[in-house]
């Protein structure tokens, strides 16, 4: 782990940061006394899902331009 300063770490930031991409920790410290901790992020793994279906997963059935329901059930809340 590598320590350092508040001010040394706003000069010198990109150089901290690839420290810690390659894995090393960095100590921020106030007057050498630390106060917080920079560690590496674990890595994401890539989104494997897979969009769309295959031609003939689905069955339609039934007629698609006609309403779901009956006309009788329109009016099933009272609503005139």
């Amino acid at each position: 782990m590598t320590n350092v300063n508040i001010g040394d770490l706003k000069n010198h930031l990109s150089q901290f940061l690839l420290r810690v991409e390659q894995g090393d920790e960095v100590a921020v410290c106030k007057r050498n006394v630390p106060v917080a901790k920079i560690t590496r992020l674990p890595r994401k793994t890539a989104n494997r899902t897979v969009l769309g279906s295959e031609p003939g997963s689905a069955t339609v059935t039934g007629d698609l331009t006609e309403p779901a329901m009956p006309a009788s059930d329109w009016n099933m809340l009272g609503e005139t």
